[in-house]
């Protein structure tokens, strides 16, 4: 679709940058708002209507925080096309409801690899949830917008303010080769202190 109505959204980030101005442009103009464990306590300090994750799948965090997002009723949410009516029915038969914003960045790995951390305790810098859900929103960009970075906040504001909350698809394409061009860079970096460091659970 060329302009996509933003009425649902998924917030999950380490860089709370903005967040909280962010978040409140998209309750005022009456978008649902579902977030993480730390994410959404901040949400709710600042004033910010949200549901939490749980309170969707039904299921908590577990593994100390390692799966929070990883379940259908997240990802079904993000990766049904819009223009396929067969998708549409699938998650209306499952009870489950589309995103139309999925804002989320990822932890600090390059901080960790800086600080020399024992790589027992970098390997817990490495994300996964995060990774999946921008990859699936950035494949999906024709029925999801997906913002990785607090510097498109503004941006994502100014257009969705003068569209009628309506993101129109250059802007989604963009951003999602910028979420690719992210975790392509997030990964290498990985991998380039995982072959430096022999990957032990040293401390």
């Amino acid at each position: 679709m060329e302009l996509l109505p933003i009425k649902r959204a998924i917030l999950s980030v380490t860089d709370k940058s903005g967040l909280d101005e962010f978040a409140a442009f998209l309750a005022r103009n009456g978008v649902e708002i579902v977030s993480t464990g730390g994410t959404a306590s901040f949400l709710q300090k600042a004033g910010v209507k949200v549901l939490e994750v749980s309170d969707i799948t039904g299921f908590p965090e577990i593994l100390d925080g390692r799966v929070k997002t990883l379940h259908p009723f997240i990802h079904a949410g993000i990766l049904a096309d819009k223009d396929k009516p067969e998708h549409l029915r699938s998650l209306e038969r499952l009870g489950v409801a589309p995103f139309d914003l999925v804002c989320v960045n990822l932890y600090n790995f390059a901080r960790a690899a800086e600080n020399n951390l024992p790589a027992g305790e970098a390997v817990e810098e490495i994300d996964i949830g995060g990774p999946c859900m921008m990859r699936a929103a950035a494949k999906n960009y024709h029925s999801v917008l997906v913002a990785n970075s607090p510097a498109l906040y503004p941006r994502i504001m100014k257009v969705l303010a003068a569209g009628a909350m309506k993101a129109p698809l250059d802007l989604r394409r963009e951003c999602a080769a910028g979420v690719f061009a992210a975790t392509s860079a997030y990964d290498a970096a990985i991998a380039a202190y995982l072959a430096a460091n022999g990957g032990g659970r040293t401390k």
